[in-house]
């Protein structure tokens, strides 16, 4: 998602200029401005990002109790053979 802030350049430009700037800084201060508008992350954009790891750390606590089922069944096999040689 893309967000842009939309603002009057040319009266940004103006206005800087008045608190002290040259013509040349402020244009560039108004350019660098607006490229870093693509990089802007809003509330939205976290809140997926948030939401997608929630869900991977969900699938991963449902293969580590699956993972940890296995290990007590493969155990409790071992230690019935373990038993079952000695009786």
């Amino acid at each position: 998602m893309i967000t842009t802030i939309t603002f009057d350049t040319q009266e940004l430009v103006n206005e800087l200029e008045i608190s002290g700037f040259t013509r040349q800084q402020s244009e560039k201060v108004v350019s660098v401005l607006k490229k870093s508008q693509g990089e802007l992350v809003t509330k939205t954009d976290l809140r997926e990002s948030e939401l997608r790891l929630d869900s991977r750390f969900e699938r991963i606590d449902g293969e580590l109790k699956l993972n940890r089922w296995m290990l007590g069944a493969i155990l409790a096999s071992v230690l019935s053979i373990v038993v079952k040689s000695f009786v």
